[in-house]
């Protein structure tokens, strides 16, 4: 009888060790999934970051050019008044 109850209470602490496996074994995974997700939204992230980057880079260049090309209309601007003003002076012969 006492083999019996060994065995029954050996067989019970098998069981709940088998239940605390299978217990830490979904932690695990869920933990893992959410290692993997975080990582594949740092890759999203810094994806659009080189994105955002280059976007940037190029809106700065294009800012620059328009930047140049605005000094340079004003200044055919300012030449262009100052003709006209000569052609429009009153002479003095």
């Amino acid at each position: 009888m006492k083999r019996d109850e060994e065995f029954e209470a050996a067989e019970q602490r098998l069981h709940a060790a088998g239940e605390a496996l299978g217990t830490a074994v979904e932690a695990r995974l869920s933990r893992e999934a959410v290692l993997i997700d975080a990582e594949a939204e740092i890759q999203r992230m810094t994806a659009d970051r080189g994105r955002l980057a280059r976007e940037l880079d190029t809106a700065l260049a294009r800012g620059q050019r328009l930047e140049r090309a605005n000094r340079e209309v004003s200044k055919r601007l300012v030449d262009a008044m100052e003709r006209v003003r000569q052609v429009l002076a009153p002479r003095e012969d």
